[in-house]
């Protein structure tokens, strides 16, 4: 059997666990991902568990507390731990449940000799009820612009060179990438590599719903758009309820566009976008809860309470010195 050759790429994976329900589980993942790339385990988990992960971990990995960062989000701070102490200027940045494949984390590593940022697309495997449930927000970001994984491959240099991303907010992916674009950086999308993501238990799926709503106050009018769909409905269930079932049908067509686009039928099933009107429905009410923790002041994250999804673009490029050239590529930043 040929021999796999290694990575010169660090792989910076950041947990706080309260159990450790899933450490089979990535302890062999942890054994086959040595064999291609050095790892990185920053683990903020609580003392006790801090340490039966080092006993676990310890000889396999580099198992290190997390670092005096400030900030509210442990994961940021984690992955800011992460990067100081990476080997590497290249650096994959994956959450507990990412499991690369081989051939994937090689494409992902290889594209940061021609970008700063790699996005590929997650997907849920296996898939429960509430993966197939979720797998219609994906198809939807995949057809109308792109997803956002719960892994990057990143440059060390340019994330430093921008003193890092901020912890005090929620959707902290698109703070990383926002934070890329004003330092110069460039973003490549690869909606075609797929990287397989375990999903989670069907509690921690219940206490993300409204969670993951209030990421929208990052994009106003996605925020906008999600708001008005339970008015819409009661509307349009009350005086047309035809046109109820018709919006419902499009949407699942707009869905089936995102599960086709750049192969992903290898890895969403035909029936994914027919899960797409009870996600809906779901952004509708949740939407409408998450207005409401806006208003009582932010959205619960561990000890703390986040108020920010994600820091302003225009406020990042004033913070770093960059501006937008008049037209032409709206990710295309240049020195002020």
């Amino acid at each position: 059997m040929p021999t796999t050759e290694r990575l010169r790429a660090e792989y910076v994976l950041p947990l706080r666990w309260t159990s450790d329900e899933a450490a089979p589980d990535l302890t062999a993942y942890l054994r086959q991902l040595t064999q291609w790339i050095d790892v990185t385990v920053v683990d903020g988990s609580e003392p006790r568990l801090f340490a039966a992960h080092a006993d676990l971990w310890g000889g396999l990995v580099r198992h290190v507390p997390v670092g005096e960062h400030s900030g509210a989000n442990g994961k940021v701070r984690g992955v800011l731990t992460g990067l100081e102490l990476a080997r590497h200027d290249t650096v994959v940045i994956a959450d507990d449940d990412v499991r690369y494949s081989h051939g994937a984390l090689t494409t992902v590593v290889a594209d940061l000799a021609a970008a700063d940022l790699v996005r590929p697309q997650n997907y849920f495997d296996p898939l429960p009820w509430h993966a197939r449930w979720d797998t219609a927000r994906i198809l939807l970001n995949r057809a109308v612009s792109s997803d956002f994984p719960g892994t990057y491959a990143v440059r060390r240099s340019t994330l430093m060179r921008a003193g890092g991303y901020d912890a005090d907010v929620l959707f902290e992916n698109l703070e990383m990438e926002r934070t890329v674009r004003a330092v110069g950086g460039t973003v490549r999308d690869r909606p075609e590599v797929f990287v397989a993501r375990r999903p989670p238990t069907v509690a921690h799926f219940r206490s993300q719903r409204v969670r993951q709503a209030y990421d929208s106050f990052a994009q106003p009018h996605r925020l906008a758009l999600e708001a008005a769909i339970l008015p819409a409905a009661v509307y349009a269930g009350w005086r047309r309820p035809g046109a109820l079932l018709l919006m419902m049908l499009a949407l699942s067509v707009l869905a089936e566009r995102g599960r086709r686009r750049s192969s992903g039928g290898s890895v969403f099933p035909p029936s994914s976008a027919l899960w797409t009107p009870l996600w809906v429905a779901e952004r509708g009410v949740t939407s409408w809860a998450a207005i409401a923790l806006r208003v009582a002041g932010g959205v619960r994250y561990g000890d703390a309470r986040l108020a920010r999804a994600a820091t302003p673009v225009r406020v990042l490029r004033d913070r770093h010195g960059r501006a937008r050239p008049a037209g032409g590529d709206p990710s295309a930043i240049t020195v002020r």
